[in-house]
C-alpha cells in the first residue's frame, strides 16, 4: 500500500464511495442527501416525474440501439425501441403520455438520422471508476466515443433548456467521467459533450489536465464535508428508528444536515417531508417540467 494511502497513524485512509450525484446532492440540499443516503428506512418519495420517464426511454432506446447490428442501426430503429420502452410514469393521463411517445420518438429519431452505424462507441452506459486519495468515486456515462487517439465522454440531455459550453465546462459529473475514463482504458479524455436531443445543439468543453484536476479536488473537497457529516450521523445515539410512514423528525440532525430551501425544492422529491422547502417553492406537478405543450 502506497504512502499517500495511509493516514497519520498508520492505518489505511477510509475512501469516501460516492458518485457524482451523491456529490451533487450534498450540494444542494444536506437534508434531502440525509433523507436519501442515510435514512433507514428512506422516507416516502413523492409521485413520479414524466421529464423522468421521457429521458429515461431516450437514454433506453439510444443505448438498445448501439446494440443491434450494424445494419439494423436506423432511425427507425431507433423510434421503435423508443416506442416499446416507452415509460409512463408521471404524466397527467393516457393523452398527454401518448403526445410525448410521439414527441420523443421523432427525437431519436432525428438524432439517429445524425449518426454513423458504423462509429462503434467505445463504450454504452459504460460504468467507469476511479480513486485518489480522498475518494473511490464511479459512474455511468451515456456514451464513450473514440476520435483519433483520445476518448469524448457523451451526455443525452431531454430537458427543456438548450445547454451551452458553460454547462459543458461547469459539470462535475462529465469531468468525473473524463478522468475515470482516461485512467480505467489508459487513452487521454479531454472533451466533454451535452447532446441536447430537443434542439439538436451539442455542447462542448475542451478540459485541460489541470481543468480536470481542479474538478477532481472540488470533488474531494465537498466529500471531505459529506464524509465528516456520515461519520457524526453514524456516531451519535441511534435515534429510533422511524416506523414506515410516520412522520420524519429532522431536529435532531439539522445541525449536520440543514435544509437550503430554494426554487429547487419544488422539485424535491421529499417535499412532503420538509416544511421549510414547502414554504420555499410548492412541489410542482409532476409533468411540469416538460416543455408548453402547444
Amino acid at each position: 500500500m502506497g504512502a499517500e494511502q495511509l493516514g497519520f497513524e498508520g492505518m489505511p485512509r477510509r475512501l469516501y464511495p460516492c458518485t457524482p450525484s451523491r456529490l451533487n446532492t450534498w450540494l444542494d440540499c444536506p437534508r434531502r442527501y440525509r433523507m436519501t443516503y442515510l435514512d433507514r428506512p428512506m422516507p416516502p418519495k413523492g409521485p413520479p416525474w414524466a421529464h423522468n420517464s421521457v429521458g429515461a426511454s431516450v437514454h433506453n432506446a439510444l443505448a438498445g440501439w448501439w446494440k443491434l447490428p450494424e445494419p439494423e442501426r436506423t432511425p427507425a430503429a431507433a423510434g421503435t425501441l423508443l416506442v416499446r420502452g416507452w415509460l409512463t410514469e408521471g404524466f397527467r393521463d393516457e393523452a398527454q403520455s401518448a403526445e410525448w411517445r410521439e414527441r420523443a420518438r421523432e427525437m431519436v429519431e432525428r438524432y439517429a438520422a445524425g449518426l454513423d452505424p458504423s462509429d462503434e462507441p467505445i463504450g454504452v452506459e459504460r460504468t467507469v471508476a476511479t480513486r485518489t486519495d480522498a475518494i473511490a468515486v464511479s459512474g455511468r456515462i451515456d456514451r464513450l466515443d473514440a476520435r483519433g487517439a483520445e476518448l469524448v465522454v457523451v451526455d443525452y440531455k431531454t430537458g427543456r433548456h438548450v445547454l451551452t459550453s458553460d454547462d459543458a465546462r461547469g459539470s462535475l459529473a462529465l469531468a468525473i467521467y473524463a478522468v475515470a475514463a482516461s485512467r480505467v482504458l489508459r487513452r487521454p479524455c479531454h472533451r466533454v459533450e451535452l447532446h441536447h436531443l430537443p434542439s439538436g445543439e451539442v455542447a462542448v468543453w475542451e478540459h485541460t489536465d489541470e481543468s480536470l484536476q481542479r474538478h477532481i479536488r472540488r470533488a474531494e473537497a465537498i466529500a471531505a464535508e459529506a464524509s465528516a457529516a456520515d461519520d457524526a450521523y453514524r456516531a451519535r445515539v441511534p435515534a429510533p428508528r422511524r416506523a414506515e410512514g410516520a412522520a420524519v423528525d429532522h431536529a435532531p440532525w439539522d445541525e449536520l444536515f440543514p435544509p437550503r430551501p430554494g426554487n429547487l425544492c419544488a422539485w424535491c422529491d421529499f417535499a412532503r417531508h420538509c416544511p421549510e422547502g414547502r414554504e420555499a417553492a410548492p412541489r410542482k406537478e409532476p409533468w411540469a417540467a416538460l416543455p408548453v405543450e402547444a
